[in-house]
């Protein structure tokens, strides 16, 4: 079988695995099967040859199919998370998906996400874009408890929003080109159709990254999944609009405003979700700030990059190698506070681990993290200097906030299991390590990182928020619900609701609005939402398992033709 065989079977793999594990005689070793899903890809990543597109005739638009330099490194990347994460949530999630749901989500997700990373044109970049999107909300909402069907509310209102402003995007641009769907014919349609499409495909690239102030799904989707789902969600799904965002968008996008905009809204988000993230007390609250501040960072340095005419391939790569980075670091931190909460204490080891990784998060000299960062400031050289290094420190504060809130009580029971350690540590390993890997794809050199100027700036940001931390520490700051922004818009909302009522009874001239009533409907109308939502959920696997073998018949239908 030819290497390039993998690219299409990096697809088609994890939507085999999903409908399998729908099916009766399977569905309790779903997540055992799922744990093949991410090889393929991974195989792909590594030994496929770049450049050269794989044609599926028949399939949606003639799908393309294509492994770029930075899509290699996207997608090697997420597949290695997804295995580990995997490893993890076959332990985790034990008698807890007996339905199926959460394995078939699973490998749905990695399915739309893989075809992002692999697309060749704006078709199968849509389709696997919005697959990974919404394949993903049964992950969030996964456990039923109030705090995860908000927080799954919030999350497909901004997904559904997002998915509309980058198809609305896509399809200006494509009536702009000559009937050309490719990936290039886009981008270069898209720099000349004027500020409307590049602001479409920001609007919607920077929710699915959580770019501030569309970010209020991130926080309170990753306190409410289970630290597996939040793990993949974090490490590789919000990579989906970074990569997006690198692959579209170009210098004179819109006249250059637009690009301008995502570049300050990105620096803006960086301080703001790491200072808000200081205030949070649950540990996957803080993370997800933390998320938050660092893809805000790299969209901000993105634009910086764009603005500053950076070739396309330069800057796709470099920002490849930061998501590598942080899609590892963050999800063995993910994984970590899922395995501390479970022992009801963090032991040292674990300890250690989660602080290397956030270490390297925040730009530790000779890690990968302060690989990833000299990355972003050799090649988007637009960014301030100064704007980086306070990045550092606020960074560094709010981890050392995340080491904080772990448990740290008394351990109970055994040690912790292997299958939710062990990820943990190969995950931090990863991320220290697996961008040295990749220092000449980033355009630095080896020598570069062992300079001593770029040594004595990765370490002195790291150092000052140690002393401001230790100075500090007791101090009482305000305390910031999770959702910031969301939360104060609720209050509006309610405010307005209460207010209306009011006004509405004064109007009434003796015919008193009566709230009762309306109650009344509204609960009838929410019960009957109710039943359709859980005939939907019973129906789900059925009808999902109906679409991927029609989309099977329908790829051999046209390879056989």
């Amino acid at each position: 079988m030819s290497a390039l065989a993998l690219v299409p079977a990096a697809i088609g793999v994890p939507l085999i695995l999903a409908a399998l594990g729908v099916l009766p005689r399977l569905r309790a070793r779903a997540m055992t099967l799922s744990l093949a899903a991410p090889l393929a890809g991974l195989a792909a990543a590594l030994l496929a040859p770049q450049g050269e597109t794989v044609r599926l005739p028949g399939l949606l638009l003639d799908t393309r199919l294509v492994l770029t330099p930075s899509g290699a490194i996207f997608l090697g990347g997420a597949c290695l998370l997804w295995l580990l994460a995997g490893i993890h949530a076959r332990r985790a999630m034990a008698g807890l998906d007996a339905t199926g749901v959460f394995a078939l989500s699973w490998n749905l997700s990695l399915a739309g996400l893989v075809a992002v990373f692999l697309a060749g044109d704006a078709v199968t970049f849509y389709a696997g874009y919005a697959l990974a999107s919404f394949a993903a909300w049964p992950l969030i909402v996964h456990r039923g408890t109030p705090e995860a069907r908000h927080a799954g509310v919030v999350y497909i209102a901004l997904a559904v929003a997002g998915e509309m402003a980058v198809l609305s995007g896509l399809l200006v641009a494509a009536a702009k080109t000559e009937g050309g769907l490719a990936i290039a014919d886009i981008r270069q349609a898209a720099a000349g159709a004027g500020p409307l499409v590049p602001i479409l495909l920001i609007a919607g690239f920077a929710i699915k990254a959580g770019l501030v102030p569309v970010h209020v799904w991130k926080p309170l989707s990753y306190t409410a999944a289970p630290a597996p789902a939040a793990a993949v969600l974090s490490g590789a799904v919000a990579k989906a609009g970074l990569f997006g965002a690198a692959l579209f968008l170009s210098p004179a996008a819109g006249g250059g405003a637009p690009v301008l905009l995502m570049t300050a809204l990105g620096l803006f988000g960086a301080f703001y979700a790491a200072l808000v993230g200081l205030t949070q007390v649950r540990a996957k609250s803080v993370l997800a700030y933390s998320s938050v501040s660092q893809l805000s960072l790299a969209l901000g340095a993105l634009g910086a990059g764009l603005a500053a005419g950076a070739e396309h391939a330069t800057l796709a790569t470099a920002a490849a190698v930061f998501a590598l980075h942080h899609g590892l670091a963050k999800s063995a931190l993910f994984l970590g506070a899922g395995a501390a909460r479970a022992a009801g204490t963090t032991p040292s080891g674990l300890r250690i681990a989660l602080a290397l990784a956030a270490l390297s998060i925040a730009g530790l000299p000779l890690s990968g993290g302060g690989l990833a960062k000299l990355a972003i400031k050799h090649e988007f050289a637009g960014l301030p200097e100064a704007l980086v290094i306070g990045s550092a420190v606020t960074t560094a504060l709010v981890l050392i906030r995340f080491l904080a809130v772990l448990p740290a009580g008394p351990h109970r029971g055994g040690p912790v299991p292997a299958s939710l350690s062990v990820p943990v540590y190969l995950l931090a390993g990863g991320a220290l390590l697996l961008p040295w890997g990749l220092v000449d794809a980033a355009g630095i050199g080896l020598g570069y990182p062992l300079q001593p100027a770029n040594l004595i700036h990765a370490a002195w940001p790291l150092l000052a928020a140690g002393v401001i931390w230790r100075v500090f520490r007791r101090m009482r700051g305000p305390s910031i619900p999770a959702g910031d922004l969301l939360v104060a818009v609720e209050a509006c909302l309610q405010g307005a609701v209460k207010a209306s009522r009011g006004l509405g009874m004064s109007l009434s001239r003796g015919r008193p609005w009566q709230p009762r009533r309306a109650m009344a409907r509204l609960r009838r109308t929410g019960a009957r939402l109710e039943a359709l939502e859980a005939g939907l959920a019973r129906r789900l696997p059925a009808v999902l398992l109906a679409a991927l073998l029609a989309l099977a018949a329908t790829a051999l239908f046209s390879a056989s033709g």
